[in-house]
C-alpha cells in the first residue's frame, strides 16, 4: 500500500508549490511526486498532469519525445490555473531507462517505439496509473481537469472514483526528430493528437 512519505514547501521558476513524495516503503530511493500550487482550489475542479518519468526530455532535453516540452508546458499551465502536477517514476514506460536506452539502439535500426519494447520482451507500455489515483485522493481531490492526451490515462481517472470534468490536450509541435515516435503515439496506441 502506497504512503504519503515526506512534505516540504518547494519554490520553482513557475511558482510556489509544496511537493510531496510517496512510496510503498521509506526505504524507496525513487517515490512518485506531486507538486502541489499553493494556488489550489479543491472546491473546483483540479488542473492535474501526471506525467511519467522521462529523464532524457524532462531534463536533458531530447528531441526524440515531446515529454520534456509536455512537462514543462503542464507546470506553466498548473502554476497558472491551481493545479497539481503527478510525477510518476515509471521511466521508459515503465521499463527503466536502462532499457530505454536499448529501446532506443532498436529504433536507430528502424523499430518504433511499441516495435523496440516488445523486442525487449515487454509489452508496449508497462505503466500503471493507480498510484496517481491514491495521490488525488491522499490530496484530498476529488473532481479534476486532467491535461494528456493519453487515453490510458483518462481510462484510469474515468475507471476511479475522481470524477474527470474535462481533458485538457497539450499541444506540443512536432519536430524532424520525434515525427515517427509521434505518429505512433497517435496510430497505434490511440493518443489524441491533432
Amino acid at each position: 500500500m502506497y504512503s504519503r512519505l515526506a512534505k516540504a514547501y518547494l519554490p520553482t521558476k513557475w511558482g510556489e508549490f509544496d511537493i510531496y513524495s510517496y512510496a510503498l516503503s521509506s526505504e524507496d530511493n525513487q517515490p512518485h511526486i506531486a507538486m502541489v500550487s499553493r494556488r489550489i482550489d479543491l472546491e473546483n475542479a483540479v488542473p492535474v498532469r501526471i506525467h511519467s518519468e522521462c529523464l532524457t526530455g524532462d531534463l536533458f532535453g531530447s528531441l526524440r519525445c515531446d515529454c520534456g516540452e509536455q512537462f514543462e508546458q503542464s507546470m506553466a499551465y498548473i502554476a497558472l490555473h491551481g493545479g497539481v502536477m503527478i510525477y510518476l517514476r515509471q521511466e521508459g514506460r515503465g521499463i527503466g531507462l536502462t532499457n530505454k536506452l536499448s529501446a532506443y539502439n532498436l529504433q536507430d535500426k528502424g523499430l518504433d517505439t511499441i516495435e523496440a519494447n516488445i523486442h525487449l520482451g515487454f509489452e508496449p507500455d508497462e505503466r500503471d496509473f493507480e498510484v496517481a489515483v491514491f495521490i488525488l485522493k491522499d490530496l484530498g481531490i476529488d473532481q479534476i481537469d486532467l491535461l494528456t492526451n493519453n487515453p490510458d490515462k483518462v481510462a484510469a481517472i474515468s475507471q476511479s472514483d475522481v470524477y474527470l470534468r474535462h481533458r485538457i490536450p497539450i499541444v506540443i509541435p512536432s519536430k524532424s526528430q520525434n515525427e515517427a515516435y509521434l505518429q505512433v503515439k497517435k496510430d497505434i496506441m490511440g493518443h489524441l493528437l491533432t
